[in-house]
Formats: structure tokens, sequence, C-alpha cells
């Protein structure tokens, strides 16, 4: 025979002193249904079921942190003797860690833990899935790579290969981690046919250290200019069709002449001038 309670204010059952005394209270049946809300003050609470069935969508933990990310949350998985298994959230490396710890359930920060290995697909389906060992060493498998030089020819580099930057005629390279190639110029250039400026109407400088002079060593070849170079403070020296100095060797500065241009004369030249002068 059913029968209802029904009380016109709070119920309350208590036995002995309550939560402070040591007395239990026992609903023997076989379901008990709570229409409403549940709440449950202590310190532990023990579900001692085969199967736990939660409706609801998500779970909260740490419920009543009202702070900034400050407190460690998670789940412990009881492993009997073995140390418990734990997926939390580290607050304090702002990240989720997987793994064994000896920590209690009961400890407000995580401060022991043993990473373990997570197993997952063999093969990821999106950008952001984590990657199987399997799935890496598969893909890397046969992977070549393919360097080219100035000449565009390539050479391929295969798996378990090394590339390797060889220097010559005083260049050497040296290779050091992470990931850097130093290439030097160890002494003097040899076997250079021709050095050129790097851009379009680009000065090519030629500069001594310190005091040192730019030496010379041979004959000094001049191409005709197509055109008197515009007069600048610094002189300019360059060659086109001889005229009165009989050199065909110019110079212009802005400090010489009001910049106009002078020719060099030669010996001939000047010895001629110097009877015709008497």
């Amino acid at each position: 025979m059913a029968k209802t309670l029904r009380t016109s204010g709070d119920y309350t059952i208590k036995t002995g002193t309550g939560a402070g005394g040591s007395n239990t209270v026992y609903l023997d049946s076989k379901t008990t249904r709570i229409v409403g809300d549940l709440v449950v003050d202590g310190s532990r609470t023990e579900l001692n079921t085969a199967t736990l069935s939660v409706e609801d969508k998500f779970i909260e933990v740490n419920r009543n942190n009202s702070t900034a990310d400050t407190e460690d949350s998670g789940m412990f998985f009881n492993r009997g003797t073995s140390n418990a298994g734990l997926l939390y959230w580290d607050a304090g490396d702002d990240e989720f860690q997987l793994g064994t710890t000896t920590n209690a359930p009961s400890v407000t920060a995580i401060s022991n833990i043993t990473l373990a290995n997570i197993k997952v697909a063999t093969t990821p389906g999106h950008a952001n899935h984590a990657a199987s060992k399997s799935y890496v060493d598969s893909t890397a498998t046969g992977f070549t790579l393919k360097v080219a030089g100035d000449d565009s020819t390539q050479v391929a580099v295969g798996t378990g290969n090394t590339i390797k930057f060889a220097g010559a005629s005083g260049i050497s390279t040296v290779a050091s981690e992470p990931d850097t190639v130093t290439i030097s110029l160890g002494s003097n250039l040899t076997n250079i046919n021709s050095i050129d400026q790097g851009s379009s109407n680009g000065d090519l400088i030629l500069r001594a250290n310190g005091t040192g002079d730019v030496v010379i060593n041979d004959t000094l070849t001049w191409s005709a200019a197509a055109s008197d170079p515009t007069a600048t403070t610094v002189t300019k020296v360059y060659n086109k069709t001889a005229g009165g100095g009989g050199t065909g060797i110019f110079f212009r500065n802005s400090n010489i002449g009001s910049g106009a241009v002078g020719e060099l004369i030669s010996k001939s030249k000047a010895t001629a001038l110097a009877i015709a002068l008497g």
C-alpha cells in the first residue's frame, strides 16, 4: 500500500546527534528516487554500485573554485595496490596531464605524477588530431629532401643520409645545434675571375682594414666610360677617348676646378708642352 508523508515545512530525520554522531539512516528498497535537487553536505560521497549512469551532458569538478586558474582538478582511478591513475588539469603548467601518482584524492594540488602513454588512432583524421608513433614512423619512411645549387641541379637526400656543406678555396663551414650552418672565409680568395655588384647601378666597394691600402699588383685595365660621371667631393677616375693630355685617363671632383673634367697628361705631352712654352 502506497503512503505519502506531506509536511507544510522542512522535514528532518535525525539519528543520535546527527552529523556529529555515529548513527546511520538506511533506505532499504529496490529503487530510491528523489524528485528534485539532491544536496549532500559532507566530506565524502561514496557509491557502492556496479555501474554509474549519468544523464547530464557535462560533469563539473572543483565546483566551489571562485579564484583564477590556480587549483589542480581532475579524476583519480583506483588501481588497487598500484599507484592511482590520474587525468587532471595542472593549473601551474596550464595543461592537461595523464599518468600515475602517489598522491591521494584528498590533496588540493598534485605534487607527484609519473607521466603515462596515451593510445590514439593509428591514422589521425584531422590536422589537430594527435598522431601515433606508427603514423609518424610510416610517414617519415621514404622521405626524400632535394637540395639545389645555383645551377638548379637537384640532389636527393634520402632518409638517414646527411646534407654536407663543403667549403673550398678558403671557405670553411661549421655546423652546430640547433640547425645552424656557419660559412666563413678563412683565407684569401683564389681562382676568382669576376667580382660583380649585387644590384642594378650598385657600387662595388674595396676597402682595406684600418690604415691598410688597397694594393693592385698587376695591370689595371680600364673600360671606356659611356659618359662623364657626376662631380662629387670624392675624386672619380675613369677612361674615355684621349684628349689633349694624351692618356685617356680622366678625373672629376667638385672641389677641383669647380667640378670640371680633367685629363692626366702623358710624359711626351708634358715634354712637348714644356718645349713649346720655352
